[in-house]
């Protein structure tokens, strides 16, 4: 299974640090982060929520001074990296994270290429962005338990990966697309590399798997797929 390559490119200048696992998971819906960039200047005290973020998330900090070049500077950066990115041949699309109408022109121009653009922002992003995206995700619909820690002792939260496995699901069923369940595995250690199913005290994915009662697994022949049970 080919999964799209994506650049997750994040302003950090105007999205909490809150939304990060929700950020990460969306894209995980899309396919694989190969680039996981998030711009600001990392000397201003309002940058201290990210900063306990940045490694256990691999994501590569760009700083920018901005009491030197403003506040565009941030902007500007990420512009140029996203063209530097497209014409690598590297990736299939982009994950621009922002509320700034300043990344308009950006997001039409990656289109123009043919590349996917996925916006994410909060509802006060400027419709401008909005559509010049193929897709644009409101960060302020995050659910309140996309905010839940996600690892206990070191160990993935059970709810955490099942609402991961219904998120995969949902966004596969909005494509008319069935969810198999290699692909649910894939998509699970590319979100967490240490992902590991002896964790949980089983032996495969499919026995994890049925003790989520939201859950249901249907084989047919070799291949097993998943979906959510409808409780109506």
């Amino acid at each position: 299974m080919d999964e799209k390559r994506i650049a997750l490119l994040i302003d950090s200048d105007n999205i909490s640090a809150k939304y990060l696992d929700y950020i990460l998971d969306k894209v995980n819906e899309e396919g694989i982060a190969t680039y996981r960039r998030i711009y600001g200047d990392w000397t201003r005290p309002t940058a201290a929520s990210w900063k306990k973020t940045l490694l256990e998330n691999s994501l590569t900090p760009i700083q920018q001074f901005s009491n030197t070049f403003g506040k565009n500077s941030t902007d500007s950066a990420l512009i140029i990296d996203a063209m530097d990115i497209l014409y690598s041949g590297k990736v299939d699309g982009f994950c621009i994270v922002s509320s700034d109408s300043d990344f308009t022109r950006l997001a039409s121009r990656l289109r123009e290429e043919n590349m996917l653009v996925i916006g994410m922002g909060e509802e006060k992003t400027p419709q401008a962005l909005i559509e010049a995206c193929n897709k644009f995700i409101y960060l302020d619909d995050m659910p309140k338990e996309a905010a839940e820690p996600v690892r206990t002792n070191n160990i993935i939260n059970p709810k955490t990966v099942e609402r991961r496995i219904k998120g995969i699901i949902q966004a596969n069923d909005q494509k008319n697309k069935e969810t198999e369940l290699g692909e649910i595995g894939s998509k699970l250690q590319n979100r967490w590399p240490d992902f590991d199913i002896s964790n949980y005290g089983k032996s495969s994915l499919s026995e994890l798997l049925k003790t989520f009662n939201s859950l249901q697994l249907k084989r047919q022949g070799s291949v097993v797929t998943v979906s959510i049970k409808n409780n109506r």
